[in-house]
């Protein structure tokens, strides 16, 4: 199931291998393009094939390994594999995104739409551009957190009031920690 809590849609894209592959076929793939807000809802993505789904697993994977790299928030020097990776990272973001615009909707308001089809190549380097921003930006690369959550490997952009936001989602992971909580709670009760 696609989450869109990660406060980033390269954050988001990263959350699709957890708990386990989310993108794992052509159909969810055009769902989690939508869902993220990377095209408008309606836009047709029948073009999108498997070169897409590889090509979208890759950018993950090199953005997993760059974030990753700078939690809570490093400043060491890039090894051989992340040095490969924020290359890799810069030559997707330097495709331009798609291009939008605004028509006039049923409702008589204006609306985005895209100039046309987007291409794999466009909406990869609107979530690499949202990469290089987010590991760019001083402030917002100390946001960064990894959810505390048993066996959560989400990072997150943690923007709450004092920075004190332990979990990808408090609704899942928070909501876990509190029941294991009070059934330790209890357990311990019931031995005393």
């Amino acid at each position: 199931m696609a989450r869109f809590d990660t406060g980033r849609p390269c954050l988001d894209l990263l959350a699709t291998a957890h708990p386990a592959e989310c993108l794992d076929s052509v159909d969810t793939l055009r769902s989690w393009i939508t869902g993220s807000g990377l095209v408008p809802p309606g836009t047709p993505l029948d073009h999108a094939d498997a070169g897409w789904l590889a090509g979208f697993r890759e950018l993950r994977a090199h953005t997993g390994r760059l974030v990753r790299d700078r939690l809570p928030a490093g400043s060491r020097p890039p090894d051989v594999a992340v040095a490969g990776a924020l290359g890799r990272v810069n030559d997707l973001a330097r495709v331009a995104p798609p291009a939008p615009r605004a028509v006039v909707g049923e409702e008589g308001l204006l609306v985005r739409e895209l100039a046309g089809p987007p291409s794999c190549s466009a909406l990869l380097g609107a979530l690499a551009r949202d990469a290089v921003e987010l590991l760019t930006d001083p402030v917002a690369r100390a946001g960064l957190r990894q959810c505390e959550g048993d066996h959560c490997t989400v990072v997150y952009l943690d923007t709450s009031r004092g920075r004190r936001r332990r979990w990808c989602s408090s609704e899942v992971c928070g909501n876990r920690e509190r029941v294991a909580r009070h059934r330790r709670r209890v357990a311990a009760s019931a031995r005393a």
